[in-house]
């Protein structure tokens, strides 16, 4: 029992970082029915914005480093995610072209980031500039670092603040009539791509921070290391319900606890079955997902 909780903790920590990449999926899909599949790439670029922060300082880098690498890594990634926005999505979407050529054109933007970040750090990994104590507290035998304590409770003041902003501010209110008829919003007035791209930079923001809080408790990243964080995202926002807030984050603590469970008792190797193997389920069995609802249209 103590190893199997000792791993539900480890697990909610992965499931996190699935849930905060899966909260910019569910966000973008909610608003304009598009699977940005180059979200992935944008948390390993948060994770590098990070590592180039940290870098710059010499010595033991501190709670004021970490803060100032989040803000760096989310304002950069939040740009480039509203630069992606407005140059390679939003011409498609004045012309109202097929979803498939959206698709089309993640895929290269998801590439042209992978690269990019190829060529300007090199395709070794490369280790994060930062040791934080693996010190904590013992429940029993269940050991919880602080570490550990810190990314959940952080994940969960961003939820809260992520609900506050959608259910409450008047920009919340403007996304979700977006969602639901953008025609309609935009005869109201409501700047309807200036609200998309708000979404896209918020989205990115959150993949970024995620990519940072991995950087810090991993250890080491790469160029490539988006692209399958990506993939499982998508699957955390498919088994929470695609397009729901609250699915995407519940998605990727489901995900983080069947990974980490399957990994232990059935054997490493079969990790990534066990990630794809629950998508297909959930594509079969339920779609709509644990919160979702059924929409007209699904990509």
């Amino acid at each position: 029992m103590d190893i199997f909780l000792q791993q539900v903790i480890n697990a909610l920590v992965v499931g996190t970082f699935y849930g905060l990449i899966a909260l910019g999926y569910s966000m973008v899909y909610g608003i304009i029915r598009l699977l940005n599949f180059a979200h992935g790439d944008l948390f390993m670029l948060g994770a590098f914005a990070g590592f180039s922060v940290l870098s710059l300082f010499t010595g033991q880098v501190g709670f004021i480093g970490i803060g100032l690498a989040l803000i760096v890594s989310v304002l950069v990634v939040g740009l480039i995610g509203l630069g992606v926005e407005r140059i390679a999505y939003r011409p498609l979407i004045k012309k109202k072209s097929p979803k498939l050529n959206l698709l089309i054109t993640a895929v290269g933007v998801s590439l042209a980031i992978e690269y990019a970040v190829m060529l300007s750090y090199g395709p070794s990994f490369r280790v994060y500039p930062i040791q934080l104590p693996n010190t904590g507290f013992h429940i029993g035998d269940v050991k919880i670092t602080y570490i550990q304590l810190g990314i959940i409770l952080f994940t969960i003041l961003i939820m809260i603040f992520l609900q506050l902003f959608i259910h409450k501010s008047i920009y919340g209110k403007a996304m979700r009539s977006i969602a639901i008829d953008d025609t309609a919003t935009s005869l109201m007035g409501i700047p309807v791509h200036r609200f998309i791209g708000l979404t896209f930079f918020m989205g990115s923001g959150l993949a970024a921070v995620a990519g940072v809080m991995d950087g810090i408790y991993y250890g080491q990243i790469n160029f490539l290391m988006g692209f399958l964080f990506g993939l499982k995202a998508f699957t955390a926002a498919v088994i929470g319900g695609i397009g729901s807030v609250n699915g995407a984050m519940l998605g990727g603590l489901v995900l983080g606890i069947v990974e980490t469970l399957g990994t232990v008792y059935v054997g490493g190797e079969w990790k990534d079955v066990f990630a794809f193997g629950i998508l297909i389920l959930f594509l079969v069995l339920k779609p709509t997902g644990l919160l979702g609802e059924a929409v007209n249209e699904r990509v």
